[in-house]
């Protein structure tokens, strides 16, 4: 059962150019059902494969999750795995029938993303921007740029000295899918990214041929989760008390920029969004803005 887990697995990264993270995601979560599948066989007696899977076998599998306490979100996430896996079995010719059809998943509620205000963006920047070390100014031009372009943090980490032009402004990205977008950088954040790089990677810098952006005391790429918690700490220092993730910096950009007036369309294309639906949630989190300009600007809201 797992060569088939694998042959799905191969095809979401070269055929569809998904993420380590989500074909990570992905195996974890079809190996936990091909577990399932094969405990249940071996208790009745019969020898497992994908084409013994019928729709009440899924049901118990669903059920024994929630029965393990499983949030209804990973619980959804682990059922659109499997229904992802048995459309590729039934495409590829390996079972004839698809289980998963008619197979509801959990109803998740979507939660809005909690975006900093600028405040909170400028006490952020502040934090690393009063220590004086190499590090600090690396954090100072990583924070400012993925608030500026509104990156993931993927993104940002991948990013080569050659993607990044600070004479034109801009910097130039795969995102998911190995999609390329170009993003244009404020001159603000560009003054930090070439601080950092005259006066900070030269010191971080090991190898002279190491082409990464953004280094580590190491002086190799820095890691996603390096960054989360080079994040966290100035976070704390900062005083922010709401959770603060790279992400967050990525629903910031979203939020303030919409606000600002920025067009959906051009939001979508700066986030890398396939659909526009993605960008649209966003527009929830500006309503409280809006209200506050009508109530200001609306002669009989004053009243």
């Amino acid at each position: 059962m797992g060569e088939e887990i694998r042959s799905f697995l191969n095809h979401l990264l070269i055929e569809k150019g998904f993420s380590e993270n989500t074909i990570n995601a992905y195996r974890n979560d079809l190996n936990q059902l091909a577990d399932f599948v094969e405990e249940t066989a071996v208790g009745k007696g019969y020898t497992p494969d994908w084409s013994s899977v019928d729709r009440n076998l899924l049901i118990s599998y669903i059920l024994d999750l929630k029965e393990r306490n499983y949030a209804p979100a990973t619980v959804a996430r682990k059922v659109a795995a499997v229904k992802s896996f048995f459309d590729f079995l039934v495409a590829e010719g390996i079972i004839k029938s698809d289980p998963t059809e008619n197979l509801s998943s959990p109803k998740v509620g979507k939660a809005l993303p909690k975006p900093l205000s600028a405040a909170e963006v400028e006490l952020l920047l502040a934090a690393p921007a009063k220590l004086s070390t190499p590090e600090a100014k690396r954090d100072v031009a990583m924070i400012e740029l993925l608030y500026a372009t509104g990156m993931r943090v993927s993104e940002l980490i991948s990013l080569n000295m050659g993607e990044v032009n600070l004479e034109a402004g801009f910097v130039r990205c795969l995102g998911k899918g190995s999609k390329e977008r170009i993003i244009p950088v404020h001159q603000e954040a560009i003054r930090f990214v070439k601080e950092y790089i005259v006066e900070a990677r030269t010191q971080l810098l090991r190898d002279k041929d190491e082409q990464a952006l953004f280094l580590n005391r190491r002086g190799e790429r820095l890691t996603r989760q390096g960054f989360w918690l080079i994040l966290k700490i100035h976070a704390k220092a900062a005083g922010i008390k709401k959770p603060v993730t790279p992400h967050t910096l990525r629903h910031s950009f979203a939020t303030h920029v919409l606000s600002g007036g920025a067009d959906l369309r051009a939001v979508q294309e700066l986030l890398g969004h396939a659909n526009i639906s993605s960008t649209q949630v966003y527009t929830h989190l500006t309503t409280e803005h809006v209200r506050q300009a009508y109530e200001k600007a609306h002669p009989r809201a004053q009243d």
